[in-house]
């Protein structure tokens, strides 16, 4: 099943991969939710799906509650009348000053269909800035949305920083880390989907913590790329390299595939 958001980073083409070397348990958790192509693709009784991002998680609590109602508001934005930049930077306006949750959630899944690159940013001060994407004729989600709200009977989403979510863990969990990846270089990062970034500090904390669940019995399974960082990060864990592509970046020319890691901590599969 395909995600219905747009989102950098997402999983669709690693996600054989990863299912290859999930194993199995009686509940996934995810800290790293964003667009849900792994939990999407497949198949544990139950789910903990978490995202520091609150808006991307009040998007799935609409959709898990409302189902097609919140299917119907959001298609009403995808009209030909608010595919322009004045209408895009009137209802970004509005996303950034709303505090009614529903108005801000189908904001969001517009913005995220109208945006430029299908990108999530926020400036310090917690301002969605992405700029008018210009396309077309932007492809509204319903078959998705529905998939979506099916599957999400199974699930918990809850906005909180991977610490919280993974202190939640017991045995007979299982864990799928994706976190912000550790950047090729200074220039490469898109650590600022949610204002404040992701650190080597918070890399490592996540390091350890998936060392001390995996000493629980809880098997962690981490992605991000493969340089020498990771290559230190994740000494305890069994890793193995895929090649995938690349498609964060806005310069056509670098986009191509790169080489990222999946490292297993605990619990290993065949």
């Amino acid at each position: 099943m395909r995600p219905f958001l747009k989102w950098a980073g997402g999983k669709a083409r690693l996600v054989p991969h990863i299912r290859r070397r999930l194993p199995p348990g009686a509940r996934l958790i995810e800290p790293f939710v964003g667009s849900g192509a792994v939990f999407l693709n497949t198949d544990y009784p139950a789910y903990l799906l978490g995202d520091i991002n609150a808006d991307l998680i009040h998007v799935f609590l609409q959709l898990q509650e409302q189902g097609d109602a919140f299917i119907q508001a959001c298609a009403t934005l995808f009209t030909p009348e608010t595919n322009t930049a004045a209408a895009y930077y009137a209802l970004r306006a509005e996303f950034n000053a709303t505090t009614d949750p529903v108005r801000r959630a189908v904001l969001f899944v517009y913005l995220n269909r109208h945006g430029y690159n299908g990108l999530c940013r926020y400036n310090a001060q917690g301002q969605f800035n992405v700029p008018f994407g210009r396309y077309r004729r932007p492809y509204f989600p319903a078959e998705e949305m529905q998939a979506f709200a099916a599957k999400a009977r199974q699930a918990l989403f809850v906005a909180a920083d991977f610490r919280t979510v993974l202190s939640l863990a017991q045995p007979g969990d299982v864990v799928y880390c994706d976190p912000p990846y550790v950047p090729w270089s200074a220039t490469a990062a898109f650590t600022d989907y949610v204002a404040g970034g992701f650190s080597l500090a918070d890399q490592a904390d996540l390091a350890q913590q998936a060392v001390a669940l995996a000493d629980r019995g809880i098997p962690v399974l981490i992605s991000n790329h493969a340089t020498p960082i990771t290559a230190q990060l994740y000494a305890d864990a069994r890793v193995d390299t895929v090649l995938v592509g690349r498609s964060i970046s806005c310069d056509g020319a670098r986009r191509g595939a790169v080489t990222e890691v999946l490292a297993l901590f605990g619990g290993m599969t065949e």
